[in-house]
């Protein structure tokens, strides 16, 4: 396959901790070969995004999680995506997430869960984190382990409200992030090989 395949990020971020994430999965997407990594962030509704999501094997939804859900600017761009799922542009594509807030908790699970949810109404086939949980999990565990927040869904990561995105989100969690990105673009990959044989094999049937 001589032309890379499309992993876009599709995100929001209201003070920069959620875009520091959007690059750490960006980088972890760009780091397999054979897969380009596209960042967009959907506070701009343009032509660009939206045929870059078109174009896209895989995309990676992000938001911080504001009130227990994802952000209004980041609302606006699933409630925009209307005419897309009404000619089912997406179906069939990949999809993940990711997510960031203030507390530990902030019910980031609701935002992922809200990201999971579109996906599946636009028939898109959701891939979770992957990981097991992180320090929590076991006594011998660390705060800097992967997934120290233990979610399945997607990566979480918290950034406290009194520290910049120059500081925050911890190194763990964009480790995470990075994690991410690398396991969808690995899986998109599949994806496509498989799609690719299928197609070989039912011409030779």
């Amino acid at each position: 396959m001589s032309v890379p395949i499309s992993v876009a990020i599709a995100y929001h971020s209201g003070y920069g901790h959620t875009a520091r994430q959007a690059s750490a999965v960006a980088d972890g997407a760009g780091s397999v070969p054979g897969v380009r990594a596209d960042l967009r962030d959907v506070s701009t509704l343009d032509d660009g995004l939206w045929q870059t999501l078109a174009d896209a094997e895989a995309i990676v939804f992000g938001s911080p999680t504001y009130m227990g859900t994802t952000s209004a600017v980041f609302q606006r761009f699933a409630e925009a995506s209307g005419p897309v799922w009404a000619a089912r542009g997406w179906q069939g594509k990949l999809a993940a997430g990711f997510t960031n807030s203030a507390g530990l908790n902030g019910n980031k699970d609701n935002a992922l869960l809200s990201m999971a949810v579109l996906a599946a109404q636009h028939g898109m086939n959701w891939v979770p984190l992957g990981l097991l949980p992180g320090w929590i999990y076991s006594s011998g565990g660390s705060p800097e382990d992967l997934n120290r927040l233990g979610s399945f869904v997607g990566a979480m990561a918290q950034s406290p409200s009194d520290l910049g995105p120059e500081q925050s989100p911890t190194d763990a969690d964009l480790r995470t992030a990075r994690h991410l990105g690398e396991h969808v673009a690995r899986t998109a990959l599949q994806f496509v090989h498989g799609r690719e044989a299928a197609a070989a094999l039912a011409v030779t049937a």
